[in-house]
This record gives structure tokens, C-alpha cells and sequence, in this order.
């Protein structure tokens, strides 16, 4: 186990233009597992409930996930957010969110968990990431993700995890929001000053960026002519690239690079379904096959 993730395990319930899902798995746990397990061989800590099943038990033990730190609360519920998608499905409209168990969820890292050299904090509440940091030792590169509710109710705090972390992920508007401007380059080397070595800014279905101190990088999203949910598809880049990450020899520009590209293309799978189906089942070639498309849509004659 080289990659710890923290974060929700849940069961969503998502409607959008083509088709609808109830109570399937989904969660930031388990969209970056999945995704950084084709790289890396992640563990999880997150928490269910007593309705968590053998199914979605087996689909996270498939693709190698260690599941020694999720724990198991057999008086309450999953996590259940229910959602759905209009338009060009840029924006999810929730409709109902049941936190069950993971509302009263304190992340308790095992011991075979403390020594990971790459952490990715999903985005939970900024104490919660802070605990967990406190239980590592010394790990290699932290990711951390958040939200805008984070950045309105706890700025404070959520500076604090942005000041230990390695890379922060988080979308245009976010950075913007956190930041108090209307530049995205000028939020980046606003976030820059914290500490980070690399700030990736999300821009949904336009694409990502990657900034350094000395250094910039953007690629676009993949152009794909059927998306069908596009829930998890942040986590799901977020699972690539670290667990790319966590298989490069060096952590140089080069290997950010291809992180960033690895995400992508993961994301890009995970838009074409419902939950988890495209990316749980994807082989290396299906991989290799849109980093090749995405080699092309960059490069210069």
C-alpha cells in the first residue's frame, strides 16, 4: 500500500439527460481508488453503514483496493447524496443529501497506512484532513481537494491543509473564490505562496491547468461526444493523477505532466457511465489509447 485516500464511500442516486442510477456506489474514496489502482496500490479510510454491500465490497477488492481502513459503523447508514443534471451538465443540482454515518466520521489511520509516501485528502471538512496529516509520517507529496462550502464557512482552517499540502486541486471558481479575484493565474500564484509545489486548476469540460512556481501546463478535456454522468469525475482525475504519481521514478515537471494527462484521461472514462462501471473495468491498453489521442490533441507541428 503506497497511496492513502481519505474521504466518502456512498451510495448515489443520479438522474441526467440519459438515463438514471438509484443507490449506486460512489464517493471521493471510492471514484480515486479506483481510478489511482491502475497505477498505485491504493488504501482507503472512510466509513459505511450496516446497508453497505457485498457487491460494492467486492467491486473496490477487484480492482486490489486495501480496505483495512474503512470502517464499518453497523448502527446507521451509508452516506447518500441524490442528484441530477440538466443542460450541458457542467452543474449538479442536488436534490437530497443524507449524511448517515459519515456525519459524526473521525478518519483513524491504521498503522500499516502511516508510512504511505502519497496522500490524497478527499474533500471533507478541514479538520478532518488536518487529523489525518497529524496521524501520517512524513509523507512523500499530500493532494488535498475541498469545495466552495469549505472556503465560505472555514477559510481559515482550509488554509491551514492548503499550507501542508503538496498540490492543491480545486476548480476555477473555487480558487477564484478563495483567493478574492477574478484572475485565475493570479489565484494560482496567490495559492503558490502557501507552500504548494504545483496548484491544478479544474476547468470541468474546458480542460485543466497546472501551475508551479516557474512553471505552467494545460491540456484539454478529451473531446467526447457521450457523457452521461458526469458525477466523480473530479475525484476520478484526482485518483489518476496521484497514482501516477506514486509509480514515477522522479517528481519532476516530466512526471507532473504525465500525471496530469493520466487524470484526464480517467476522468474521460468516468463521464461515459453511471458510478464507477467505465473505470472499474477499463484494461491498460483502453489507458494507453486515449493518452495517445490526448498526445495528439497538444502537439504542435
Amino acid at each position: 500500500m503506497n497511496l492513502l485516500i481519505v474521504g466518502s464511500v456512498a451510495f448515489d442516486t443520479v438522474e441526467t439527460p440519459f438515463g438514471k442510477v438509484a443507490r449506486a456506489l460512489g464517493g471521493t474514496a471510492t471514484y480515486g481508488s479506483i481510478s489511482a489502482s491502475y497505477f498505485a496500490s491504493p488504501g482507503i479510510v472512510g466509513v459505511v453503514g450496516s446497508d453497505f454491500d457485498r457487491k460494492s465490497v467486492n467491486i473496490l477488492k477487484r480492482r486490489g483496493i486495501d480496505l483495512e481502513g474503512l470502517q464499518v459503523d453497523p448502527t446507521g447508514k451509508t452516506f447518500h447524496w441524490s442528484g441530477c443534471y440538466e443542460g450541458d451538465m457542467n452543474q449538479a443540482i442536488t436534490c437530497d443529501t443524507q449524511l448517515n454515518v459519515f456525519e459524526s466520521f473521525r478518519p483513524v489511520i491504521p498503522d500499516s497506512y502511516r508510512k504511505a509516501p502519497f496522500v490524497f485528502l478527499g474533500n471533507i471538512l478541514p479538520d478532518l484532513q488536518l487529523e489525518v496529516l497529524n496521524q501520517m509520517a512524513r509523507p512523500k507529496l499530500v493532494l488535498c481537494d475541498t469545495m466552495n462550502y469549505w472556503i465560505e464557512s472555514q477559510p481559515d482552517q482550509l488554509e491551514k491543509v492548503f499550507r501542508r499540502s503538496d498540490v492543491i486541486c480545486i476548480n476555477d471558481g473555487e480558487a477564484l473564490q478563495f483567493c478574492g479575484t477574478s484572475s485565475i493565474p493570479r489565484a494560482a500564484r496567490e495559492l503558490l505562496k502557501l507552500g504548494a509545489r504545483r496548484i491544478i486548476i479544474k476547468l470541468g469540460g474546458y480542460g485543466v491547468q497546472l501551475y508551479g512556481k516557474d512553471s505552467f501546463f494545460a491540456l484539454p478535456a478529451l473531446p467526447l461526444t457521450n457523457v452521461i454522468d458526469p458525477t466523480g469525475a473530479g475525484d476520478t482525475f484526482a485518483g489518476g493523477f496521484i497514482g501516477r504519481l506514486a509509480k514515477s521514478r522522479r517528481l519532476d515537471e516530466n512526471a507532473f505532466r504525465r500525471a496530469l494527462a493520466t487524470g484526464t484521461v480517467m476522468a474521460s472514462y468516468c463521464v461515459q457511465d453511471f458510478s464507477c462501471r467505465k473505470t472499474a473495468g477499463l484494461k491498460p491498453a483502453d489507458i494507453d489509447k486515449r493518452l495517445t489521442m490526448l498526445k495528439e490533441c497538444v502537439r504542435l507541428p
